[in-house]
């Protein structure tokens, strides 16, 4: 998980270029899935939940030329560092349709 604090006007360009890294993570190798949540009290938080079957993977795909070029678009518009926390899926849950 991924939290970050944006600056005041950049989120909709934030949120857009998180998009298009959800997009390109698609193609590569290890890649479940992503959320991009936002706090109801707090519109300038921003949570990236990225799921990937390794550590490996998620690294493989931070080097990516493609990925740094859009890494550098996204600090532009954050207002401090992101953090980043690693958990492991103890249990999963999909809903129904």
């Amino acid at each position: 998980m991924t939290t970050t604090r944006l600056r005041p006007g950049g989120e909709a360009e934030w949120d857009a270029a998180m998009r298009a890294r959800f997009d390109s993570a698609r193609e590569r190798p290890g890649w479940i899935s992503g959320q991009l949540l936002t706090s109801d009290d707090e519109d300038s938080i921003r949570v990236i939940v990225g799921t990937w079957r390794s550590r490996e993977d998620w690294e493989g795909w931070h080097a990516d030329p493609a990925f740094l070029d859009q890494r550098a678009t996204l600090e532009r518009l954050e207002e401090e560092p992101s953090r980043v926390a690693w958990f492991r899926v103890v249990a999963d849950a999909l809903g129904r349709d």
